[in-house]
């Protein structure tokens, strides 16, 4: 295990908000000890001490629900050192020190080439580790770079593209419901599944991210990363074992399955929309182009959805429906697969059945199954609805991303062909949404989102 943590970029809002906290979990399972350092890399002009204050600062805010003990223990391991990822001589002060060392670059995805660089110029002790944050690069050439530049730093099963998606308590859930259970395995189909909605809806609006997120959009920040892992796992045959190797073959091959949309798929199948002022939870939203820090002239979505099939023989035939919305009416992050109707119903003409619906809730984490059963007459049919609520996970899903990091379990990372196969999915919407040949559709904050195609006004 690795024992040895720097963060560049280390002062910015994933350190404070997620990797803090996931290090403070990590500490209170008893999964760091007494040899971790963490060295917080960043241009600020600051010193250890500065650096421990602000990090205690940040777990009291954001690291409440874990011991003050184990709080107190990860900024007492602490140090800072002053980084220019561009300059190689600073990189290399940077992670100066005994053994191999994990590498985490909490910085913007266009520093990643240049940061690469400085590290491979810097030199780096055999052994180490590098993780980079989505998004992996702007565009399937950028992956296909950045692929090229990480092969030149470390060897694949080294280099963590990570996606704290797949370190969520459901999503882990999706697995063990399909595999372990006989009785969802055989109908786990296109002969029994008619569609798969994969859904994060938000009333979250843009919240002072325009600097992130108004050069990026939905499509980018959630459908061709978190939203097509999801599919990975929902869709994928069932692997020999779990392990990186096994796990990661069949996700790509799911990837490599999506049938490519033409332009005219593009057109009939995808969805794009920003928000407009409107009211959620009683509060006033202004309009996403009247956001602080939002250029207009970008058409930046805050809402997307795309419709994909998957040339393989267990899925011919399925839809599966990739959707994300910002500063919407309601959240509504689900997994939910909708079964076929039954052949025959013998209650009559007038009965109908709706399809039996299977969710996977993704925050909050829980399970619901909508089945039908008899009502109080036994010629009629009434909703069935089975619920679970997911135990709470021993590890946050960033504390789990870091223990595989230091451990060295890339199984949950994604692996330099997934990432390409990702882009490669995304190119053609990409490109004709560049274009403007689907329109940029309007919807009220605090709506349903934008109205499907057809729908009268």
């Amino acid at each position: 295990m690795i024992d040895r943590l720097v963060v560049f970029g280390a002062t910015g809002d994933l350190s404070a908000r997620y990797l803090l906290p996931g290090l403070a979990a990590l500490h209170t399972a008893g999964h760091l000890d007494a040899r971790f350092q963490l060295i917080g890399a960043d241009r600020k002009e600051w010193d250890g001490e500065r650096f421990r204050g602000w990090a205690a600062e940040q777990l009291d805010r954001h690291g409440a629900a874990w011991p003050h003990g184990a709080r107190k223990a990860v900024t007492s391991a602490a140090e800072f050192r002053r980084a220019d990822v561009t300059d190689p001589a600073d990189v290399a002060a940077a992670i100066a020190g005994d053994g191999p060392v994990a590498l985490y670059l909490a910085l913007p995805p266009s520093l990643f080439p240049t940061a690469i660089t400085s590290l491979h110029r810097a030199g780096i002790p055999p052994g180490s580790r590098i993780v980079l944050e989505k998004p992996f690069g702007e565009s399937l050439a950028d992956a296909v770079e950045l692929n090229r530049l990480l092969a030149d730093l470390l060897p694949e099963q080294a280099v963590f593209r990570v996606d704290h998606f797949l370190a969520m308590t459901t999503v882990q859930n999706l697995l063990g419901s399909r595999l372990a259970n006989r009785v969802l395995e055989p109908i786990w189909n296109s002969t029994h599944i008619a569609e798969i909605d994969i859904v994060w809806d938000e009333t979250l609006a843009l919240e002072g991210r325009a600097g992130y997120y108004d050069g990026v959009g939905a499509l980018k920040d959630m459908l061709q990363n978190h939203l097509l892992q999801l599919l990975c796992l929902v869709a994928m045959e069932p692997p020999v074992s779990l392990d990186e190797r096994d796990l990661r073959n069949r996700k790509v091959d799911v990837l490599r399955s999506v049938r490519p949309l033409t332009e005219s798929d593009v057109l009939r199948r995808t969805r794009r929309a920003r928000y407009t002022a409107g009211r959620i939870g009683g509060r006033d939203v202004p309009s996403y182009v009247d956001e602080d820090g939002v250029d207009p002239a970008r058409r930046t979505e805050t809402f997307a959805e795309v419709e994909l099939e998957l040339d393989s023989w267990r899925w011919a035939g399925t839809v599966f429906r990739l959707r994300s919305g910002k500063a919407l009416g309601a959240d509504r992050k689900e997994v939910a697969v909708r079964f076929r109707a039954v052949p025959h119903l013998p209650f009559g003409d007038e009965e109908e059945a709706p399809p039996n619906l299977l969710r996977f809730g993704l925050d909050p984490e829980d399970l619901t199954f909508h089945l039908t059963g008899t009502g109080s007459h036994t010629h009629t049919l009434a909703p069935l609805t089975l619920s679970a609520r997911m135990e709470p996970p021993e590890l946050p899903a960033y504390g789990r991303l870091l223990l595989d990091v230091l451990t060295g379990n890339p199984a949950l990372s994604i692996r330099g062909d997934e990432a390409e196969e990702a882009w490669r999915i995304l190119t053609p919407v990409l490109t004709a949404w560049s274009q403007g040949l689907v329109p940029l559709d309007e919807y009220p904050a605090g709506s349903d989102g934008p109205r499907p195609a057809g729908e009268p006004g």
